[in-house]
């Protein structure tokens, strides 16, 4: 009985450090543009809807169940055409866990996922599923001596580190934390998820009957500001106009 006991106080006093470093991650981070944030504000699954912030820019969120949510909106240069650059918007969330020797393993519910490619030089967008597992080698929680607030460094699985981020909300702003977008082939992960944290901010919480939406695959058309041919037509008009006031006059 008290070789027992003794086993029980050691295996909870190794399990404190990880148990604190996990909850030092706890809240909504995002980076230094304060743009992109995780929760309904960033991706609407229930209309299929993907919101394009102001700026570029990363955010993740984790509660203290060991569930995360994140958002990504990049901006890709086109060499060829700078005045054609693309955009990708990325979201999905999952679950995650500390592993002993410091990283951290992040896994997504696979169906839920959801990624847009747009382009203002082609006509459509493309809306697809986007699944990926990500592994962080290390990180730090710690007060950015400039800014003063609470920082997050993740360094990506090559070690190499990704932009900081900073702490935008706690509890965190996040969707439910359960599978959104069930199928027949959803994770048995994503099922056993249905748990919601009572620790982050949720929408969409009535999500018992959630059915898959029929346009998950769809091909978004893409919306011109405005009509380039009439634009140039127009310059030719006036162009022509000018010429022969300049000639007649």
């Amino acid at each position: 009985m008290v070789l027992s006991l003794r086993s029980i106080l050691l295996t909870g006093l190794a399990l404190l450090p990880i148990t604190k470093a996990q909850s030092d991650l706890i809240g909504t981070w995002s980076t230094k543009s304060r743009s992109v944030f995780t929760g309904p504000g960033f991706y609407d699954p229930v209309n299929e809807k993907m919101f394009e912030p102001a700026l570029p820019g990363i955010a993740y969120s984790f509660t203290a169940d060991g569930h995360y949510e994140e958002a990504y909106y990049r901006a890709i240069s086109n060499p060829q055409n700078p005045a054609c650059p693309q955009g990708i918007i990325q979201w999905q969330h999952g679950t995650f866990q500390k592993l002993s020797n410091g990283s951290l393993t992040l896994s997504p519910f696979g169906v839920d996922g959801r990624q847009l490619e747009s382009t203002p030089c082609l006509s459509q967008s493309v809306y697809t599923r986007y699944n990926q597992s990500e592994l962080f080698t290390s990180y730090r929680v710690y007060t950015d001596p400039y800014h003063n607030i609470p920082r997050l460094d993740l360094f990506q699985f090559n070690g190499a580190p990704m932009a900081p981020m900073y702490l935008a909300y706690n509890p965190p702003e996040m969707l439910p934390t359960q599978t959104l977008n069930p199928t027949a082939s959803a994770t048995s992960a994503g099922k056993a998820s249905s748990t919601k944290s009572a620790n982050a901010k949720r929408s969409f919480e009535d999500l018992g009957n959630f059915q898959e939406p029929l346009n998950k695959n769809v091909i978004m058309p893409y919306k011109e500001p405005y009509n380039v041919d009439k634009i140039w037509w127009y310059g030719i008009g006036l162009l022509g106009l000018g010429s022969v006031g300049y000639f007649c006059f």
